[in-house]
């Protein structure tokens, strides 16, 4: 006979063996809350120029040493389902801004935590949301007053590398003059006139040796390959593209040929020659002068182009080959015909390049227009040429955000300080119990100038001490002086330091979002994992539990 055991009574009841149910403030809301804050502790220590690197080893065991805060999150594996909240945010503003993702974080972590003193005096998740919710919209309210500056012109380059430079020095503090003004170059040159700007249209390519500061901008794409034929140069070209290999056509049907003489084999070959120097003459005819393919040249092809006078170049990617045929506005071809005129593409020159002991293909628009550009990246380690191209990708994408919409604020900690100093006088205008939790997200924001001093080694404490003077006193441009030793505010503006004005917006909305998501959960009900138990891991491994 079968004993029949009882279950648990309640939420255990009801769910299957193994499923594990969380519930109530000590066990659901204080247990996300804690996951969050730690979370946020760990990519606070990288906010601000002088942020700490951190090393990840990701699963396929590449390792990043970086502070750019959207590839730590991208790399680590989070398991918790309230730090992935965080880290959708964060994404969130990644695709909307290209930049800012540390701000999310570390003020989506600071409302948590301010948010876990007020639930332990008594005040319900909600109310504390509801009052997140009514200080974003007062600081909403406040950001436009704080503009200080706007960029009207997007071809002017003054203009434009005082509004990057600030997103380039959080990422590679002492060259951010150098890179900003390589990546204004690169986008400007780009520009379209009507359309939007492309960030995919900035290409980057990695050379290793040399060091940074011999990094250059080409109009036009650069690809580390060889060519293939023995023609390295032409000007004035007009390119074929291919995406197929360009060799001895093979038949679609497995044919067999019965060949009973010397002369019929000689003719048999003689005629796959004929056909592919015809079909090589009739791209020559065209005038084209470079073809480029997506597979293999075959020997006789490349005998028939040398023959011709045409550089053969392989590129192994598609998308390599797509942004080409966009770049000297060409048609890619299935098969090998000959392009009509419309379909070619142009360039001014295609040339073999040596970049230290690199040998690399430079198509070059030598004109000012151009699709795309490249940014030549030189270094000495591949870890640390990584590191630049996050930091030119933050500028990109700042660029971006400054052509639909140029508007600047006060950078090193100023906004946040001047947010938080008017949230506090509008605090105290309110009767009900909305007022502490707006008291808490001006303490949060304060997390931003502290951080930024901590990092520097500045006495945080005096830091803000001075900020609030100074902004009480109707300074709104004081921010963080990192260079500074008696912990006194400088003015961002004398010092360039300027931030995005949709950044500082997209952010302030994301992580007060998920703060409100998060606060507002009150049971955690995780499902029994599929498949058996894992089998355990060998002594003395990290995966030993």
């Amino acid at each position: 006979m079968a004993l029949h055991v009882p279950r648990a009574p309640g939420m255990a009841q009801m769910l299957k063996d193994g499923a594990r149910h969380f519930s109530g403030l000590e066990e659901a809301v204080f247990r996300n809350i804690n996951a969050c804050k730690q979370f946020a502790q760990t990519v606070k220590s990288a906010y601000g120029p002088n942020g700490m690197n951190k090393m990840i080893i990701n699963h396929i065991e590449k390792m990043f040493v970086t502070s750019d805060a959207a590839t730590i999150m991208r790399e680590l594996e989070v398991e918790h389902p309230a730090a992935k909240l965080m880290i959708i945010a964060s994404e969130m503003q990644d695709s909307e801004v290209g930049d800012g993702t540390n701000f999310v974080v570390i003020l989506c972590g600071a409302l948590l935590e301010a948010a876990e003193e007020l639930l332990r005096l008594g005040i319900t998740p909600g109310e504390v949301a509801e009052g997140y919710e009514k200080g974003l919209d007062k600081a909403l309210e406040i950001l436009p007053s704080l503009v200080v500056k706007e960029v009207t012109n997007c071809r002017d380059i003054k203009e434009v590398i005082g509004g990057i430079r600030a997103s380039v020095m959080a990422k590679q503090y002492g060259f951010e003059n150098f890179l900003a003004e390589l990546i204004a170059k690169a986008c400007i040159a780009i520009l379209p006139e009507q359309t939007t700007f492309n960030v995919d249209n900035i290409r980057i390519c990695k050379v290793l040796g040399s060091g940074l500061l011999s990094s250059q901008v080409y109009n036009g794409m650069v690809f580390k390959r060889q060519v293939e034929g023995d023609v390295t140069s032409a000007t004035k070209a007009k390119i074929a593209l291919f995406s197929c290999p360009v060799d001895i056509m093979q038949t679609e049907t497995k044919g067999t040929v019965l060949i009973t003489t010397a002369n019929e084999l000689m003719d048999f070959s003689r005629g796959e020659e004929n056909l592919l120097e015809a079909q090589i003459k009739a791209i020559a005819d065209t005038g084209a002068k470079v073809v480029v393919a997506g597979a293999k040249f075959g020997d006789m092809a490349l005998h028939y182009l040398n023959k011709y006078g045409i550089m053969a170049v392989r590129l192994n990617s598609k998308f390599d080959l797509r942004r080409l045929s966009k770049a000297v506005n060409g048609t890619v071809l299935p098969r090998i015909t000959a392009p009509t005129p419309q379909e070619l593409g142009y360039c001014d020159e295609v040339v073999i390049d040596e970049l230290g002991d690199t040998v690399v293909v430079a198509f070059r628009q030598l004109g000012s227009e151009s699709r795309i550009s490249t940014i030549v990246i030189r270094g000495s380690t591949d870890n640390y040429m990584d590191d630049i191209e996050r930091a030119i990708d933050d500028g990109v994408n700042t660029f971006k955000g400054l052509s639909r919409d140029g508007k600047l604020v006060p950078g090193a900690g100023a906004t946040e300080i001047a947010l938080a100093n008017q949230l506090i006088q509008y605090a105290d205008t309110l009767p009900g119990l909305e007022q502490y939790a707006i008291r808490k997200f001006a303490t949060a924001l304060e997390s931003f100038p502290k951080a930024i001093a901590e990092n520097s080694g500045l006495n945080s404490t005096d830091v803000l001490r001075n900020l609030y003077e100074a902004h009480q006193g109707g300074n709104k441009t004081a921010g963080v002086d990192i260079d500074s030793t008696d912990s006194k505010p400088c003015n961002v503006l004398d010092k360039g330091i300027l931030d995005l004005y949709v950044s500082k917006m997209w952010g302030l909305k994301y992580a007060v979002g998920a703060a409100c998501t998060i606060l507002r959960v009150d049971q955690i009900i995780m499902a029994k994992r599929a498949g058996g138990p894992k089998p355990r891991a060998p002594q003395g491994s990290d995966d030993e539990s």
